[in-house]
């Protein structure tokens, strides 16, 4: 609820059989994502990557460790036979984003998501019963355009940090710095950077939809998470891509309605 509030109440909208190990699932993922703003050495980060690398090892061999959220996984892992290979891929992926590394291209955003946020909605799959080709499609171009949203809403935090993580040759092609971006410049070629990144995520989500009818209804809850990304990008589109405008800051206080709404009408 505190860290990651829109995986929290897409959690909620799941059934009942299946939220209380989507919490599990969530907090787990909350771990590796946060080790890095909170390291100032990567020997630290790699330890602390370590020790969940085995806390999953320990959970496949039936001897999770005595830690709160392992322990839930591990029963999230019993109840469903979770897939071990996406957890670790999680680690993995978030081990090596500990060298911030700047992505060189949209490509590689695309291949951090597929591994962190995909994966997320790969075993939230599984924990709904559903192993369907068409739903894990879907699920790989909707954990894209999930990816490349925190990207861009993450921006401004790094920028104060003088970072920028915007994929290289996309800021290369508008003749856009670094600096360009840690000065919170705001001039035509700026926004056009965030114009073309925004819109390969609107292209997964539509990719994502187009073919919804092949994909089971019992994988949909899995995929409410369209919504915050849809109000991001329709926001964005409002202040014409100004990725620094205040309003992009702010909590949507009508996300749950949002989320109510679309899962009623059993859409993603």
């Amino acid at each position: 609820r505190k860290r990651d509030y829109e995986g929290f109440l897409c959690s909620l909208l799941l059934p009942v059989e299946s939220r209380t190990s989507a919490f599990a699932l969530r907090a787990f993922n909350m771990y590796p994502f946060q080790i890095k703003d909170s390291i100032t050495q990567k020997t630290t980060g790699l330890m602390r990557m370590q020790f969940w690398r085995d806390a999953v090892e320990d959970i496949y061999s039936d001897n999770p460790p005595h830690q709160p959220v392992a322990t839930e996984l591990w029963r999230a892992v019993k109840r469903h036979n979770l897939t071990k290979m996406w957890l670790m891929k999680i680690i993995d992926e978030r081990e090596k984003n500990l060298d911030d590394r700047v992505y060189r291209n949209i490509q590689e955003l695309e291949t951090y998501a597929e591994n962190t946020q995909s994966a997320l909605l790969y075993l939230t799959l599984e924990m709904l019963g559903v192993r369907d080709i068409h739903a894990d499609h879907a699920a790989s171009h909707i954990g894209k355009a999930q990816g490349i949203v925190t990207c861009l809403r993450a921006t401004p935090y790094h920028c104060a940090r003088r970072k920028v993580f915007l994929p290289m040759d996309i800021c290369m092609l508008h003749g856009v710095s670094q600096e360009d971006f840690i000065r919170g410049k705001q001039e035509k070629n700026v926004r056009d950077v965030i114009y073309d990144i925004a819109s390969q995520a609107h292209i997964h989500l539509e990719h994502a939809r187009s073919f919804s009818k092949k994909v089971p209804v019992k994988a949909y809850p899995a995929f409410f998470c369209t919504v915050a990304l849809d109000d991001y990008l329709y926001n964005m589109r409002k202040v014409d891509f100004n990725v620094f405008h205040p309003s992009l800051q702010k909590k949507s206080t009508l996300l749950p309605l949002y989320l109510y709404i679309r899962s009623w009408k059993k859409t993603y």
